[in-house]
């Protein structure tokens, strides 16, 4: 893995753990967007789960590769049907914040994870 691999893993990872650490503490601006989109509140705390474990994933991934790989497709999912809630919540503007925690998930993968 290249040295610009393991830095994107790594912001990826810190910035999926960041979201859900947002959430799994109660984050008023996490909490109010998710209550706005109209995620049932049984969800958040699993939500959050999801996000850290991905995030963890990503950099137990830095040694095998094969978690980091699972990791990056679950986050890859997650933030997809964030979108897709986004949408169909009719809040468009919004769209661009989980194409934003999506982006360096994807790009870890592209530049670290060979299939």
């Amino acid at each position: 893995m290249s040295t610009t691999a393991t830095v994107v893993t790594v912001i990826a990872a810190l910035m999926a753990g960041f979201s859900g650490y947002a959430v799994l503490t109660g984050a008023r601006w996490v909490l109010d967007s998710l209550a706005q989109l109209q995620v049932p509140r049984t969800w958040w705390t699993r939500l959050g789960l999801a996000k850290s474990a991905g995030a963890v994933g990503l950099l137990v991934g830095l040694f095998v590769p094969v978690i980091g790989l699972l990791a990056a497709i679950g986050l890859i999912l997650y933030f997809t049907g964030a979108v897709i809630t986004v949408i169909r919540a009719h809040a468009y503007p919004h769209v661009a914040f989980p194409l934003l925690y999506m982006a360096p998930v994807v790009a870890a993968l592209a530049l670290g994870f060979p299939a």
